[in-house]
C-alpha cells in the first residue's frame, strides 16, 4: 500500500509546474512521524470484545495533495497512515476469534494491522494569505488483518488465527489554517469524522506550522502538534473494533 501511495504522489509531482506555485497547479507533499499511546478492544462476529494492552508505537504518515483551478472539480489528497498495533491480554473470560476459543487464564497476543489510505476530495471554501478553509469528503480505505496467538481449546498452545478485513468508510472532511502575519507561523486543524448507527470514526490533528522557505518555486514548512484517531468500526468483514490511538506528531511539508 505504501508503494501505491508514493507512486500516486510521484504522478502528481509530474503534473505540477516547477514555478508559479498556485497559478495553475499546486502540489503539497509531506511526511509525519506520530508517537501514539494506544488502547482498545476488538471482536469477531457477535462474540464478546476483548480489551488488549497495546504498546506505545511510532508510526509514519505520508501524503500528497493536488490543487487546481478547474471549477466544480474537487481537489484531491491521498494520505497513507501506518497503524500496526502490538498488544496482549490475560483472559478473564473465554475469547473467541475466527472460530477458535482461547483459554481463560492464559495470555493472548495480537498484531492488529489497521493501516489505511485516505482518499480526500475537497473544495477551497476560503483562501488568502492569512486564512484558508477546506471542506469535502474522505473515503478511508482499510485493507488489513488481525492476528491472535495463544492457547486454544482446539489447537493447544501457540495457536494462531488470522482474519483479513477490508472496506471503505466515508467521512466528512474539513481543514482550517490561520497565519500569523510576518512570522512564518500558522496554526491549523484538519479532521475527518463519521458517526452513524454503531460506527464512529474520528481522525483529527491540530498543530503549528513554521515556514522555513517561501519563494515562487517552493515553500517548505515544519509542523508539530497532536493527532487523535478513534476507530469504532462496526462489523467490517466480521471485525468490530474500538481503538484509540493518540499522541504528538512532527513532520515536514513541501509546496511546489
Amino acid at each position: 500500500m505504501k508503494k501505491y501511495c508514493l507512486a500516486a504522489a510521484l504522478s502528481m509531482a509530474c503534473l505540477a509546474p516547477a514555478a508559479q506555485a498556485d497559478t495553475l497547479l499546486g502540489l503539497y507533499v509531506g511526511v509525519d512521524g506520530w508517537k501514539t499511546d494506544n488502547d482498545g478492544q476488538f471482536s469477531y462476529k457477535n462474540n464478546a470484545s476483548q480489551d488488549f494492552d497495546f504498546e506505545d508505537e511510532t508510526f509514519v504518515s505520508y501524503y500528497a495533495a493536488l490543487e487546481h483551478p478547474v471549477p466544480l472539480v474537487p481537489n484531491i489528497k491521498l494520505k497513507y497512515t501506518e497503524l500496526e498495533l502490538n498488544g496482549s491480554a490475560v483472559l478473564s473470560d473465554t475469547f473467541s476469534f475466527n472460530g477458535s476459543d482461547y483459554v481463560v487464564g492464559t495470555t493472548v497476543n495480537t498484531v492488529s494491522d489497521l493501516t489505511h489510505i485516505d482518499y480526500i476530495f475537497y473544495y477551497e471554501i476560503f483562501d488568502n494569505d492569512l486564512v484558508s478553509i477546506d471542506l469535502g469528503l474522505n473515503a478511508k480505505q482499510f485493507d488489513g488483518d488481525i492476528v491472535v496467538n495463544g492457547t486454544t481449546q482446539e489447537g493447544g498452545t501457540n495457536f494462531t488465527e488470522t482474519k483479513d478485513f477490508s472496506g471503505f468508510v466515508p467521512l466528512a472532511y474539513g481543514r482550517a489554517e490561520a497565519g500569523l502575519p510576518f512570522t512564518g507561523l500558522s496554526v491549523f486543524f484538519e479532521g475527518s469524522f463519521l458517526a452513524i448507527d454503531d460506527s464512529k470514526v474520528q481522525d483529527y490533528q491540530v498543530g503549528v506550522a513554521w515556514e522555513l522557505i517561501d519563494n515562487l518555486a517552493v515553500d517548505v514548512a515544519i509542523k508539530a502538534g497532536y493527532r487523535s484517531m478513534i476507530l469504532e468500526l462496526d462489523d467490517v468483514d466480521d471485525i468490530t473494533t474500538d481503538i484509540d490511538a493518540s499522541g504528538p506528531f512532527a513532520g515536514i511539508q513541501v509546496h511546489f
